[in-house]
Parts: C-alpha cells; sequence; structure tokens
C-alpha cells in the first residue's frame, strides 16, 4: 500500500511528534507506541486518525488527485462508516475491487472516480466467514418486510439495465405500532386491502397474505446481498445432488417457470372481495376501527360504531354491510331471533344501497339468504338467491344455491328445473350431479339416479360430500342388486357419516350404545314390556275392530320402503304427540301407553299398527336416528313365511311376544305368508339418553 500523508501537513516527516490540538484547546504529542494517558491522546483516538484521515489522505496524494477532506468524511458518512468497524478492521462493505483490503482502487470508486468491480457474496474471507447459516438467516429474516431503497448511484457506477444496491443494509423503516391479534385483521376492509368478514356459507377464497407476494419491479424488501446471502445458505443446506440427479438447465427454466405460474394462479385464487366502494374509501380508517371492535368481540362496541356510521354517511354500504354484521354478531350473542330478523333487515338495505360494489352486494345477499334459511324463511331465502341469479347469471355456484333452496321449500321440480340448466351449461359440475341425482332418487328412478349420485360423489368438489348422498347411493345398488353398495357405504364410514357401515343412520348422538338386537333387561324397560305382552290380546282385538270398520285409519306406507305387496299403518302417537283423534278407536290401548312417557315422549319415534300382506318386501334399509329404540308386539302372526332380519340375525315374530333392536342398522322384512301379518309397534327413547337430551332434541 502506498504511504499515508496528511494532504494538509504533508512538510512533517514520518516518525516525528505531529502536534494535535485536542477538543479541550491543549496540544498534545502522541509517540509511535500509542500508550499514555492524562494529556496524551488514547490508542483509540491514533486508530481513529489514521483509519479517517491517513488512509483517505494518501489515496489522494498518490494519484495527485487532491480532493477536499469534507467531501471525503461526508461520503464515508453517507456510507456509514463507524468506529467499531474501523477498530475491528471491517472495511470489507468499502472493498470495491474484491482484493481484501482497502487502497486506492477503492477510495477512486467510492468518491466516483472509477467503475468498480462487481463482487459476488462470498468474494472476500471476512464475507466467507460471515455466511454460516445462523447469521446470514437473521439479516434475511429482519429484512423480509422493509421496503429499503438502494443507495444512489451515479450513472458510470450502475450498468445499464441493473439496479444498483446499498453497500451496506439501510436501516429499517419505522413499523406501524399496530399488531393485529389475529392475522386476518391485518388486512383492511377495502377494495385493495378487504378486512376477512364474518360469511359463514360463502365460498370465499382466504386470501394470501400480502408481504409474502413481491409485485414484478416493485417494493423489493431485501437487497441484493441478503437475497444472494439466502442463496447461497439455502444451497448450503441442501444435500449435494449427484450427477445423475442434477437437473438440466433447461430443465431448471421449465421448473422455474411451472413456479412461476403457480404463484400467479395462487395469486389470483386467493383474491379478496372488494368491499369499499369510492366513498367508503374515504372512510376507510373509520370503518376499520369499528370493524376491529368486531373482530375483537367487542360486539356490542362495533354495533354502537356501525350505528354511528350509518347515522354519518346513510349512503355507504360498507357501513350499512358491518352494521348488519353486528347485529348478526348480537343476534348470536343473545341468541335473538328478533336481532337475527334485524341483521337479515339491514342486509337487505346494504344491497339496495346505489354504489355498492359487485363483492359486497354478492357477499351481502349470500350471507341474507343463508341467514332467512336459518330462521326457517325458506320462501324469503329463495327470493334472495333469484336476485342473486339475476345479477350474476355466470356465476353456477348461485344456480346450484338455488337448487338447494328449492329443495329445502320440498319443491323437487324446480329444483331438477334449475340443475338441469346448471348440468347444460357445466356437464362435469359435481354439485349439481348430486343433487340431481337425489331428486332422481326421490323420484324411484333408481337406475337413473345412480350415475349422478356417483360421478357427483368422485367429483370430490365442496358440497357433496355428504352423508345422504352416500345413504342414497347405496341404497340405489342395493336395489337394483349391485354388491358395491357396501364400498359406498364404507366410504361413508370412513367419511364420519355413518357409525358403520350397518348402522347408517344420519341424526345421532354419539356414544351411544350400539347393537342391532337388544333385551328387555337391556333396555331398562321391562314394566313396559309387561304390560305389552300381558295386554297383547286386548290390543289385538281394538286394532282388528279398526281395520274390520274400514275406517281409513290404515294408510299405505309412504317411505317408498317397499320393492313390492300391501303394507298399510295406523299411527297414534307420533314425535312425542297423539295424532288427531286417533286413539277413539282403540281407548284401551292407549291408556295402557298414557303411564310410559319413554314411549308416548319419544320425539323421535311413532306408536302404530302396522299390517302387511302376504307377497311383500321391504328393501334393506336404516332408521334415521341411533336416540330409539323398536318394539314388535306380535298381534297376528302366520305360523311360516313372516321374518325380520336386522344386519346379520334374521328373527321371526310371535304373537304375544315382544322383539326389540334398533332401527338404525340395516334391517329388512319379508311377508312370504298366505295371510296378513299385524304387529303393534312401540318406539322408545335410547336408554342411555339423559333427561336434559330428550327434552332437547328436535322431534323427528
Amino acid at each position: 500500500m502506498a504511504q499515508r500523508k496528511n494532504p494538509r501537513n504533508h512538510h512533517k516527516k514520518e516518525g516525528k511528534t505531529v502536534p494535535v490540538e485536542s477538543k479541550n484547546g491543549k496540544r498534545t504529542e502522541g509517540g509511535e507506541g500509542g500508550g499514555g494517558g492524562g494529556p496524551k491522546y488514547s490508542m483509540f483516538t491514533w486508530v481513529v486518525v489514521l483509519a479517517l484521515l491517513g488512509v483517505w489522505s494518501s489515496v489522494a496524494v498518490v494519484y495527485f488527485d487532491i480532493v477536499d477532506y469534507d467531501t471525503v468524511i461526508a461520503r464515508a458518512q453517507e456510507f456509514r462508516m463507524n468506529f467499531s468497524e474501523v477498530l475491528q478492521g471491517k472495511l470489507t462493505a468499502y472493498d470495491t475491487d474484491g482484493d481484501g483490503d482497502f487502497d486506492v482502487e477503492d477510495a477512486k470508486v467510492l468518491l466516483g472516480l472509477k467503475e468498480g468491480k462487481k463482487l459476488h457474496v462470498g468474494d472476500t474471507p471476512e464475507e466467507k466467514a460471515a455466511l454460516r447459516p445462523e447469521e446470514a438467516i437473521e439479516p434475511a429474516a429482519e429484512t423480509a418486510n422493509q421496503h429499503a431503497e438502494p443507495a444512489e448511484a451515479t450513472p458510470s457506477e450502475t450498468p445499464p439495465g441493473e439496479t444498483a444496491s446499498a453497500a451496506v443494509p439501510l436501516p429499517p423503516p419505522v413499523e406501524d405500532s399496530f399488531v393485529p391479534d389475529d392475522p386476518r385483521e391485518s388486512a383492511s376492509p377495502d377494495g385493495d386491502d378487504a378486512d376477512s368478514i364474518d360469511t359463514t356459507g360463502v365460498l370465499l377464497e382466504e386470501r394470501q397474505n400480502e408481504e409474502s407476494v413481491v409485485e414484478s419491479g416493485e417494493n423489493l424488501t431485501s437487497s441484493k446481498l441478503t437475497q444472494e446471502a439466502e442463496a447461497v445458505v439455502e444451497a448450503e443446506n441442501q444435500p449435494e445432488p449427484s450427477s445423475a440427479e442434477t437437473p438440466t438447465e433447461t430443465e431448471a427454466e421449465g421448473m422455474v417457470e411451472k413456479q412461476a405460474e403457480e404463484k400467479l394462479k395462487e395469486k389470483a385464487k386467493k383474491k379478496k372481495p372488494k368491499l369499499l366502494n369510492k366513498f367508503d374509501k374515504t372512510i376507510k380508517a373509520e370503518i376499520d376501527a369499528a370493524e376491529k371492535l368486531r373482530k375483537k368481540g367487542k360486539v356490542e362496541e362495533a354495533l354502537k360504531a356501525f350505528e354511528s356510521l350509518v347515522q354519518q354517511y346513510p349512503q355507504s354500504p360498507r357501513a350499512r354491510y358491518g352494521k348488519a354484521q353486528a347485529e348478526d354478531d348480537m343476534a348470536e350473542k343473545l341468541r335473538s331471533n328478533d336481532m337475527l330478523q334485524r341483521a337479515i333487515n339491514t342486509y337487505r338495505e346494504a344491497a339496495e344501497l346505489p354504489d355498492a360494489t359487485s363483492d359486497l352486494l354478492r357477499t351481502t345477499l349470500k350471507r341474507r339468504a343463508e341467514r332467512q334459511q336459518f330462521l326457517g324463511r325458506m320462501r324469503g331465502s329463495l327470493a334472495t338467491l333469484e336476485r342473486l341469479v339475476q345479477i350474476f347469471p355466470e356465476d353456477i355456484s348461485l344456480k346450484n344455491d338455488l337448487g338447494v333452496a328449492h329443495l329445502l321449500l320440498g319443491d323437487n321440480k324446480g329444483a331438477k328445473k334449475i340443475y338441469e340448466e346448471v348440468l347444460a351449461v357445466v356437464p362435469s359440475d359435481g354439485f349439481a350431479k348430486v343433487h340431481y341425482g337425489f331428486i332422481l332418487k326421490s323420484e324411484n328412478k333408481i337406475a337413473e339416479s345412480i350415475p349422478y349420485l356417483r360421478e357427483g360423489l368422485e367429483s370430490g368438489e365442496p358440497g357433496t360430500d355428504d352423508g345422504r348422498f352416500y345413504f342414497h347411493l347405496g341404497d340405489a345398488l342395493q336395489r337394483v342388486g349391485d354388491n358395491s353398495a357396501y364400498h359406498w357405504y364404507e366410504l361413508g364410514h370412513k367419511r364420519g357419516h355413518f357409525a358403520s357401515v350397518w348402522q347408517r343412520s344420519l341424526y345421532n348422538v354419539d356414544g351411544l350404545k350400539a347393537q342391532p338386537w337388544w333385551t328387555a333387561k337391556e333396555t331398562g324397560y321391562t314394566d313396559l314390556v309387561k304390560m305389552l305382552e300381558r295386554n297383547w290380546r286386548t290390543i289385538r282385538d281394538e286394532a282388528l275392530a279398526v281395520m274390520d270398520q274400514n275406517t281409513g285409519h290404515f294408510v299405505p306406507e309412504e317411505e317408498n320402503l317397499r320393492e313390492k305387496g300391501v303394507w298399510g299403518q295406523y299411527t297414534l302417537w307420533q314425535q312425542g304427540r297423539k295424532v288427531g283423534n286417533a286413539c277413539q278407536g282403540v281407548l284401551k290401548t292407549c291408556s295402557l301407553l298414557e303411564r310410559f312417557p319413554e314411549a308416548t315422549g319419544c320425539k323421535r319415534g311413532q306408536i302404530k299398527f302396522s299390517v302387511m300382506q302376504p307377497g311383500t318386501h321391504v328393501w334393506p334399509h336404516t332408521g334415521p336416528t341411533n336416540c330409539r329404540l323398536r318394539m314388535h308386539l306380535g298381534l297376528v302372526i302366520p305360523k311360516h313365511g313372516c321374518k325380520i332380519r336386522c344386519t346379520n340375525d334374521t328373527r321371526e315374530w310371535e304373537e304375544g311376544k315382544v322383539l326389540i333392536f334398533d332401527d338404525s342398522f340395516e334391517h329388512e322384512v319379508w311377508q312370504e305368508a298366505d295371510s296378513y301379518r299385524l304387529i303393534f309397534i312401540v318406539d322408545v327413547w335410547h336408554p342411555e339418553l339423559t333427561q336434559y337430551q330428550r327434552q332437547t332434541l328436535s322431534p323427528i
């Protein structure tokens, strides 16, 4: 390295004592060995002087490019050199030519007199040592979300087409003090930064974290040096591939292109709905504040905030929608149907305001339709969905929802028309297929329903994984003699829809004892069983008297369970209540039963007479719930030809005897005798249900 001389005191010779003025005005002398205390300079000062004055002066003198000292110091400050780096010799950030030291060439580059050599991470020994994984990852993490701007460079320093990077990392910008508790709260409810809203039942894709997406050419969040360091660390942590496993250049390019495509698709998929119109963006801060209260569960405060916004800005769709959401939350908190109706009305108001964005309109009306269904306002929900379909005719998912609304109303014909329209446009739509198959099955078009149900389930589309579809596909297959039915029952069981392949009820209470056949002792209802068996003749005679009068009390079975034959039923209790004046013809029978609430109060069962004529076959089927057990009292039983199978155990009735089974298990009936078979059916609560459960379970 060239000799170092001070350009302002070059008449002094090396080795001589150089008088220097201290901060307090005193003059001291510093020897070659440094040392000393008192009035003399410390070693720290000496090193600083050598580094900051001697280095720069020698550069200027040797090349006869005398540079103003203040300019040199300013440039040093610009690159944030500090004393600790000087003391430790860490000048690698200014080693622009990569030769491992700081010399004349480096100074020229820093002063803008020469173009610097482009360095690569790890060129210097210091950098190689610094790139240990545990040290290199930390700066990358710290700068991952910083919007650092590169240091300004002269045209001579930056080759065309390249972006100059700062020689040292710049300090991070001051971050917003707000840190959301819930990641979903970090976005704001506007078109570009929409907040995550409560859209239960609305199929919205989750938004991707914007900080993880770098737009092309803007907001790079780390310096080039940091990015290269990350690449080096990542490469060091990967096992070295063998030559056979190393991808070719073409393959590598293809992989990069594929990854870029996937990222773009993912970004498009996770785009959030735009909820703010131009006016709403001007009051975004106020909307955000109210929405934050709602997200924090401060429902009362949120509702007051949104009510205030609606009062101030009555034409704001987003404020009105926020008010509806707050009312919705309040209804859930208070378990109030009146409050929920208020929310439904406010959703309507939000949708009717001018200039509502299409995303807000869609979200609002879908939420309104769902809450109407929850309240049992099926026709209102249907009208809301019809409006949605009119506004967004190309949205197939809305048409599918409209079909469901028709089904909930019992309008299978209307639903069928909707799904035929959907399948005409999108023949592969799994949701439409499985529902269309369900409708065909209900029309007893068994063979036709199978491909739609099967293909709909195989599609795996949202809304198709429902126990009812597995149930009806298996049932249809059984009816055409196809044993693959049990494959679908098994799949339904694996998906959690059925307790087992045999027990396929859909309205269940978990944990109840499950077995196909029961004894009176196991049920605990021995008094009821004894009463039935002691009085079976009285019960039989009243049933026969009703049959002989031909009053029409016995009506055909209406559940489409018969393959063939005649099956009539006469119901006394249904869902825990007497059926009209049915007991007038069988007063003694009803009187006997009224002291057994486990039967008369069973809201998920019936008490009825059942008569089956010769030549009748009942398909294999299961009852709807595991919350009941079924008792059969034999009244008139032919000697041969009548039998019932539950799972793989087949039994026969006896006059005056009670059979008890769990009809949530698959069972099947044959009547191949020469005369009718008459039994008395009494459903009772499952003995393990608590009194509270018996009172609160919904009727079936």
